[in-house]
């Protein structure tokens, strides 16, 4: 199974939402490690394709996100969960899109380091 990194905030801002959206973003998590894929799981746009998705989670008139990326070899890293606060649009903010890519940005160099002391 290919391990879990947390990137930044991640696993605490994860442990804050509340126990139905815990359990299905960590089912879906186990999928990405396993190889397969949770079915509310799909692409964030301006990502440039599946290596990066999103999985939305709706419960009690809120909804909350989980990204994560399978694009390195080494491991499923957790990029951001956030609770989304815009009233109107399904878009994700520029804020947490900012945060994302310097996320992704420290996976890469995480995968490169690793990939670097496993030769």
């Amino acid at each position: 199974m290919t391990p879990l990194v947390w990137i930044g905030s991640s696993l605490e801002d994860l442990r804050s939402f509340p126990d139905a959206v815990k359990r299905v973003v960590g089912y879906a998590l186990y999928l990405a490690q396993t190889g397969d894929k949770h079915p509310d799981a799909k692409p964030l746009k301006g990502f440039g394709g599946a290596g990066v998705l999103e999985v939305p989670v709706d419960t009690e008139g809120k909804t909350y996100r989980m990204i994560y990326t399978v694009i390195f070899p080494n491991a499923v890293y957790v990029l951001h969960a956030f609770q989304k606060k815009a009233k109107r649009g399904i878009a994700t903010s520029r804020q947490d899109l900012d945060l994302i890519r310097a996320r992704l940005q420290r996976a890469q160099a995480h995968s490169e380091q690793e990939g670097a002391s496993n030769t």
